[in-house]
């Protein structure tokens, strides 16, 4: 389990303000980092409270600080779903009606809207990975890998 945050700004003021600093553009950092653009977006948007490794591992090289440091601003929200069965339900869900335009699913914990989509991530033998991720319009809820 991560450890409380303590720091007074989240993970994607902390991005945009290193890739600023460094006079980044978007487009700039996700050549830099290797990571597609709209990964970039999501987590400076706050999408993303925490990260994968290997995002962390990238994005760290763009921003040219240390990974721990990014790991610092990550939080992981301490708010679980009853089951592993439901999870993986919201998942497929998610994946099934992704080019639905008037899809939508609401939290398992606070009944509001889920804001959804599917992440593009490649594996290290460059397959294609679909991750359908969600988190709650009201509560910290999110869906977790």
């Amino acid at each position: 389990m991560h450890k409380k945050q303590e720091n007074k700004i989240s993970l994607g003021q902390y991005v945009a303000q290193k890739r600023e600093s460094l006079g980044l553009s978007l487009e700039q950092l996700a050549e830099k980092s290797g990571l597609d653009i709209d990964v970039i977006y999501s987590i400076e948007q706050g999408m993303e409270l925490f990260l994968a490794t290997t995002i962390r591992q990238k994005l760290a090289k763009g921003l040219k600080v240390d990974n721990k440091e990014i790991k610092k601003y990550e939080v992981k929200a301490d708010f679980s779903i009853s089951t592993k069965t439901q999870s993986e339900e919201i998942r497929e869900m998610i994946l099934l009606n992704a080019a639905n335009p008037n899809f939508s699913i609401n939290c398992p914990l606070c009944g509001e809207k889920l804001i959804t989509r599917i992440a593009k991530l490649y594996d290290l033998e460059d397959n294609l990975v679909l991750r359908p991720k969600a988190k709650c319009s009201k509560c910290p809820f999110q869906l977790t890998d």
